[in-house]
């Protein structure tokens, strides 16, 4: 029962992998650049790109994790009918499709298939706060806007396994689950959470958007993307900060808590011989 993982480097994506390794399932790895990748033994690694669905290798596949986006600008998947129709042919049964934020080409084609499709809307990743990372471990502080927005962010880790549980064990045919964390959490709160996992203070600096966009493009981001981070942070939807019992309905446990993953990655946070 091999399942093909789409974005297999990302931080859903590994965690996807990791999880229907732990489930015993054969995984093929799909990446645009396999001589790059590190996946744990076991793991088949293949190159491929979803822009050019004839890349793809299906044979022998019997569910696939797909993604709504493609590249690094978070450009919508426009080959959509054309990867289902493949998808189809090769005799997949199930498909997982990581949503983009709003409906996409890729999710219209499978909702429409005759697949075994369910589609997964992760509001926000508890990873993406690795951003902070550096700022913290050289100076200490947290730059950003919105302080008085909230996210209902999830665990990476509770998004893999979904993900796997659905593909493996089946069941979810024809749903779309909403994936959050237990608690919709400001930045604020969430830099104190960082903070009490790493042992030291950190402090918040609250920036304007002009600011936010400049250190974005400073950092190398597109102008697309930074408009499109700074626009969900500004507006919002009621999805993203409302806390949802996805992933308690698949995997029949709570959701990890913000406070558990800031434990577990806190050593991101701390230079070398800092305090923990």
């Amino acid at each position: 029962m091999t399942i093909l993982v789409a974005g297999a480097t990302g931080n859903a994506g590994a965690q996807v992998v990791r999880e229907l390794l732990a489930l015993g399932s054969p995984v093929r790895a799909l990446t645009r650049n396999a001589a790059a990748a590190r996946f744990p033994a076991g793991v088949e690694v293949v190159e491929g790109d979803l822009t050019r669905p004839e890349t793809i290798p299906l044979e022998g596949v019997t569910g696939v994790h797909l993604l709504a986006t493609a590249g690094d600008d978070y450009a919508e998947l426009t080959t959509g009918p054309e990867l289902v129709a493949r998808v189809e042919k090769a005799g997949v049964r199930r498909a997982t499709v990581l949503w983009s934020g709003s409906p996409s080409p890729l999710e219209e084609a499978v909702t429409a298939s005759a697949l075994e499709w369910t589609v997964l809307r992760p509001v926000d990743f508890m990873s993406n706060t690795l951003v902070w990372a550096e700022s913290v471990r050289r100076e200490g502080v947290v730059r950003e806007p919105f302080a008085s927005s909230r996210s209902a962010l999830v665990h990476e880790g509770d998004i893999g396994a979904v993900a796997a549980a659905v593909l493996v064990r089946g069941g979810h045919g024809g749903r779309t689950y909403t994936l959050t964390g237990p608690e919709a959490l400001t930045v604020p709160q969430q830099v104190a959470t960082i903070s009490a996992a790493i042992g030291r203070e950190i402090r918040y600096v609250e920036l304007t958007e002009a600011q936010a966009r400049e250190e974005m493009l400073a950092q190398g981001r597109p102008p697309e993307v930074a408009d499109f981070l700074l626009r969900w942070r500004r507006d919002m939807p009621a999805v993203g900060y409302t806390v949802d019992r996805g992933v308690e309905d698949v995997l029949g446990r709570p959701a990890r808590s913000f406070a558990s993953w800031a434990r577990e990655r806190a050593g991101s946070f701390v230079s070398a011989g800092g305090t923990r």
